[in-house]
């Protein structure tokens, strides 16, 4: 692999890795068009970072190069099968990179501890700024939709988890298109769903290359850059840039 390749994985995925809620300083200029409705990634809404954390538990002294490896190649994997068209759902990919990184680093991933750790994305909790943050924008008539590589049961439960039942209209997985994104069919389903305009439909992701790919396919989008990652090269940035939720409703709602 490249160390252009590598590094592009690495800034890709490492948008899982911390989730520091102090960032770079909030870009929140309000988009021209009236927005109607957002679409969430899912890990602007869940906190993934204890999932990460128990492969320290389940592999003392390794866990923290486990963790890396595996969040890399989720969305290699994720990208690659998609390039292939060889679709599996996320928590199937989840799995077989955890078995790649764990082979990679020799060591014994039993069945209970592949179980303990894939598990995890299945126990998720929102982070602290969520919930509020969802009020006051179902306060003001704003439409919410998840629109993500979820599978529809790591929706449910996780949504359950968290307590954010009745919050969202929608639950969009790329299961219905079996693609990942950046695929602009993966972006389509909240148009059709939500039966607006791409404009007046803000994209909020959590990684650099999911805004990007939004923005490429034509959304407002709002980056909520927990991890103080800088902007992909790839010719776009995101319309409204903050490290938490507050500063995407101030963008929303102008």
């Amino acid at each position: 692999m490249s160390s252009n390749r590598r590094e592009f994985l690495q800034s890709a995925s490492a948008v899982l890795a911390t989730a520091a809620l102090a960032g770079t300083a909030p870009r929140t200029a309000r988009a021209a068009t009236k927005i109607k409705a957002i679409a969430f990634d899912g890990f602007p809404i869940f906190d993934p970072r204890p999932v990460f954390a128990r492969a320290e538990t389940v592999f003392p002294g390794h866990g923290n190069e486990l963790a890396n490896l595996w969040r890399t190649k989720i969305f290699e994997y994720t990208w690659l099968r998609t390039a292939a068209e060889q679709y599996r759902d996320f928590l199937g990919v989840i799995e077989e990179a955890l078995v790649f990184a764990a082979k990679s680093l020799h060591l014994d991933l039993t069945a209970d501890k592949r179980a303990a750790l894939v598990n995890g994305f299945l126990q998720l909790q929102a982070w602290p700024d969520v919930k509020p943050a969802l009020m006051r924008l179902k306060a003001a008539g704003i439409r919410l939709a998840y629109l993500n590589n979820f599978t529809p049961a790591m929706l449910e439960t996780n949504t359950r988890n968290a307590g954010l039942e009745g919050f969202f209209e929608h639950s969009l997985s790329v299961d219905a298109v079996r693609l990942y994104k950046p695929h602009p069919r993966t972006y389509q389903m909240g148009i059709d769903a939500l039966g607006l305009k791409r404009e007046e439909i803000l994209f909020a992701a959590f990684a650099g290359w999911d805004v990007a790919g939004a923005k490429l396919f034509g959304y407002p989008t709002f980056w909520l850059n927990r991890a103080k990652q800088p902007v992909e090269e790839l010719g776009v940035e995101p319309d409204g840039v903050g490290p938490g939720m507050d500063d995407l409703v101030r963008f929303a709602l102008g």
